[in-house]
């Protein structure tokens, strides 16, 4: 049905108009079948109009029309270094030549290995076991199950049946059943809770809780209530899970400072596992490496993904430390083994690309590079902050988050069923850009690549399509109701 598409080498532009059979331009043909046969992620496809990425070129996509793009989500929060870059390519290119994929049950390859050791290096002190999955939610569903059964094991005289987990308001941990159970933003989770657990949760330091519309703790009166939980649930809890400084899709809710190094010596106090879920604040998007380095803290468990493969193949990884590694070995006989694994867990070509990006970070002093971009983002961001239905504004590290609200003053958010951030990032896509928001929380978080000309693009872009959905909108919401 499909003819082949050419290009011209030099542009990469196409070089004639690409038709079907029935002489029907391809890209009309291919938003047909994509509307009738692709269900999209957290889409609701009677509304879903189809706009097909068919190229990138570092921080830029170009769709089948040859349309250019800034990636200001970084392709779903995980692209580090831009598309296409070489030297990610040919990493990748080479592993093809060895083997695409290997189990990593009860068997391994060099490539992975090597991954792992390098992976060691730079992790916060003391982590030193990595267990590979396939994403995020996976690597905090081994997480839950790995804290859940060191309590069964560590002690062999007497074992605990821990089974309870403390998470922050508005957290979101992934979408398995397991991570929905420690996931507290209601959209994504409400509908599925009698079929999980659901884990003690506390209210978030980053912001207003959304679902019981409370205020907003400080610092101190946030720890004082964990240490309140910790003190009344002693004994049956397994495991604290939140994000450090940053709760990404929960609408970039920023901890204040000292929250995270207050968690960590609680959980020590009263013997509690802390899980940190690096997968959005990992590998540089914070400002340094991982987002807990920034405040000293050491977890017991790590969990990443996205940035780990910079944003080219699917990969997780669940990364432990001695102790709770130790709880898991014995004899076959005793039955320690930690019975979870994944088919693709450990593949040798996830792990070449992770590899070198490691090598790209270090190579192109990348961490060293974010700062400038971290200063230039938020000259944008406190001048987006002054438009009149802008309402908070928060930024962690090369990431920011932008509430739109029909009242600057009261902060009144505009109806959700209006979907403003949605059109504020379909209006940003006419000025150059892709965004992806969080309900009406507009988000940029680019690759950490991004030069400051195309960051300024990109933020010019945003602030435009947020003008666009929100003036007319706002007048419309402020007028008077027609007489009867």
């Amino acid at each position: 049905m499909f003819t082949s598409l050419s290009f011209t080498a030099a542009s990469g532009q196409r070089s004639d108009r690409s038709v079907t059979e029935d002489d029907r331009p391809l890209t009309a043909v291919l938003r047909e079948c994509d509307q009738q046969h692709v269900w999209h992620a957290f889409t609701q496809m009677q509304e879903y109009e189809p706009l097909l990425i068919e190229r990138g070129e570092g921080c830029w996509l170009i769709d089948t029309e040859g349309h250019r793009y800034l990636d200001g989500s970084a392709s779903m929060w995980c692209n580090v270094h831009g598309h296409r870059h070489p030297r990610l390519d040919t990493a990748l290119i080479s592993q093809l030549g060895k083997v695409a994929h290997t189990t990593n049950l009860g068997l391994s390859n060099p490539t992975t290995v090597e991954f792992a050791r390098r992976l060691v290096e730079i992790m916060p002190v003391g982590l030193t076991r990595i267990f590979f999955s396939d994403d995020g939610s996976t690597a905090i569903e081994a997480a839950l199950k790995i804290a859940f059964q060191f309590w069964l094991q560590a002690d062999r005289d007497r074992p605990q049946r821990r089974t309870k987990f403390v998470a922050i308001g508005d957290a979101y941990h992934g979408d398995t059943l397991g991570a929905i159970g420690i996931g507290g933003v209601d959209r994504f989770t409400a509908l599925f809770m009698p079929l999980t657990f659901d884990a003690i949760r506390v209210p978030s330091p980053g912001g207003p809780d959304h679902a019981t519309s409370a205020a907003t703790p400080s610092c101190a009166e946030a720890l004082a209530h964990l240490e309140r939980i910790f003190v009344e649930h002693a004994g049956d809890i397994a495991a604290m899970v939140m994000e450090p400084l940053m709760q990404a899709a929960g609408g970039i809710l920023v901890h204040p400072v000292g929250y995270l190094c207050g968690v960590r010596e609680l959980t020590k106090k009263y013997d509690i596992l802390l899980i940190l879920d690096e997968v959005a604040t990992g590998f540089g998007r914070t400002g340094s490496m991982f987002a807990c380095q920034q405040e000293q803290v050491s977890p017991d468990i790590l969990c990443l993904a996205k940035g780990l493969t910079a944003g080219y193949l699917p990969m997780a990884a669940t990364v432990t430390t001695d102790r709770v590694w130790d709880a898991f070995l014995g004899a076959h006989a005793e039955r320690r083994t930690f019975f979870h694994g994944h088919t693709y867990g450990g593949n040798p070509l996830a792990a070449a690309v992770g590899l070198e990006s490691l090598n790209l970070f270090r190579d192109e002093r990348l961490l060293d590079q974010l700062p400038a971009k971290i200063d230039r983002l938020r000259e944008h961001a406190d001048r987006i902050a002054r438009l009149n239905h802008v309402g908070d504004v928060r930024q962690c590290g090369l990431t920011a988050g932008f509430d739109l609200v029909v009242d600057k003053a009261s902060r009144t958010p505009f109806p959700w069923q209006e979907q403003r951030g949605m059109q504020a990032c379909r209006a940003a896509r006419r000025h150059g850009a892709l965004l992806r928001p969080l309900g009406d929380v507009v988000v940029i978080m680019p690759p950490l690549s991004i030069t400051l000309d195309e960051l300024d693009r990109l933020c010019a872009a945003t602030e435009r399509g947020i003008q666009d959905a929100t003036t007319r909108a706002a007048d419309l919401s402020s007028a008077p109701s027609p007489a009867p």
